[in-house]
C-alpha cells in the first residue's frame, strides 16, 4: 500500500508545523487484462496474428487459383470440342440455339471466358508473390494498408478502397 505524507498545520503551543502524517492511499486495482504487456509480447503477438492471416489468405488464394485453372481449361476443351463438331459458318437451329446463333460464337464465348479465367489466375499469382515479398495488403499506388476486410473479400485485391474508387478500369 502507498503512503501519502501530509502536512498539518502549525501547532498552537510550539509555533511551528506539525510533524509529517503518513496517509494511506488506496491502490487503484488494474485488472488482470489490463495490465502492461511488454512491447516486445504485444509486436509478437500482433506478428503472430498477421503470419496467421497471410497463411490464411494464401491457402485462399491457391484454392481459387485451382478453380480458375480448371474453369479455364475446362471451357478450352468445351470451345476445341465446339470447334471439332461443325464446319465453319454452321448455324445451330434447335431448342438451345434459339434464334439460329454460330458454334463460332459459343466457341469465342468460351474461348473469352477461359482467357479471363487464366487471367484471373495470373493475378492471384502476382498476390501469392507479394506475400513472398512481404507486400502484400499494401495498396500499389498509394502504399498504405489494405483493409484486412478488402482482402478477405478479394484477396488478389491490389489497391485500396479509396485509389479503386477513383478509376474503374479493371477489377483489382
Amino acid at each position: 500500500m502507498l503512503r501519502k505524507t501530509t502536512t498539518s498545520t502549525t501547532t498552537k503551543a510550539q509555533g511551528r508545523p506539525a510533524a509529517k502524517k503518513a496517509v494511506p492511499v488506496a491502490k487503484k486495482a488494474v485488472p488482470a487484462a489490463k495490465k502492461a504487456v511488454p512491447a516486445a509480447k504485444t509486436k509478437s503477438r500482433a506478428k503472430d496474428g498477421r503470419a496467421a492471416f497471410l497463411e490464411k489468405q494464401r491457402e485462399r488464394l491457391l484454392e481459387e487459383k485451382a478453380n480458375y485453372l480448371n474453369s479455364a481449361a475446362a471451357l478450352k476443351a468445351q470451345a476445341d470440342a465446339l470447334a471439332l463438331e461443325h464446319e465453319p459458318g454452321d448455324v445451330q437451329f434447335d431448342e438451345e440455339g434459339g434464334e439460329g446463333g454460330t458454334s463460332n460464337v459459343d466457341r469465342e464465348m468460351d474461348l473469352v471466358l477461359s482467357a479471363q479465367a487464366r487471367s484471373a489466375a495470373a493475378e492471384i499469382d502476382r498476390a501469392l508473390q507479394r506475400i513472398e515479398m512481404g507486400t502484400y495488403g499494401l495498396c500499389e499506388q498509394c502504399g498504405r494498408p489494405i483493409p484486412d476486410a478488402r482482402l478477405e473479400a478479394l484477396p488478389q485485391a491490389t489497391l485500396c478502397v479509396a485509389c479503386k474508387s477513383g478509376g474503374l478500369s479493371s477489377r483489382r
